[in-house]
């Protein structure tokens, strides 16, 4: 049994909802996002929340009933507040540098790495921080997962791009006796 499923998901002011026909779609002060959601799972839209259920024959599929609440719920609040990850560029010689709606590494590497920013996101360098927004969670967390995989972190010297907060874990070098 899902325990995220079964809980009602709260409403946040200045969010409309809306669920018809297999489509949730939720619009607020950031934007609107819409999803299909899966016939297996009923969505009743109140005043103040939404609550998911499953039909009695199907209870067997609670996994999709746990995401589904995970997926109304980011979207009511990308809707409202956004979402946001941030990315730091380690290492002498690394920087980037938004230009219009492509960003420009200089990576270490025989060329300049060129990225398109997504037409729903917006991407900030300050020094070497890139902070990646947008209202919708996936596109956010991918677009961020795509640049750090353009130079990751090397466990020796811990240079490339690494999320904010994460740990790299350092190799010892070799050592001369």
């Amino acid at each position: 049994m899902s325990r995220i499923g079964k809980y009602p998901i709260e409403i946040p002011q200045g969010v409309s909802v809306a669920f018809a026909n297999g489509v949730f779609s939720a619009k607020g002060p950031k934007g609107e996002l819409t999803r299909v959601i899966p016939n297996t799972v009923n969505i009743s839209v109140g005043e103040k929340e939404v609550t998911l259920t499953l039909p009695e024959s199907k209870e067997n599929l609670s996994s999709i009933w746990g995401t589904v609440s995970s997926h109304v719920k980011n979207m009511m609040e990308g809707v409202s507040k956004g979402f946001e990850k941030k990315l730091q560029i380690e290492g002498i010689g690394y920087k980037g540098e938004v230009k219009g709606k492509e960003i420009v590494f200089a990576l270490g590497f025989s060329h300049p790495v060129i990225v398109t920013i997504p037409e729903d996101l917006t991407a900030i360098i300050e020094k070497s921080i890139i902070t990646i927004s947008g209202i919708d969670k996936e596109k956010v967390g991918h677009f961020a997962a795509k640049i750090r995989d353009y130079k990751k972190p090397e466990p020796y010297k811990g240079k490339g791009i690494r999320y904010i907060g994460e740990v790299i874990h350092m190799k010892q070098g070799k050592k001369s006796v």
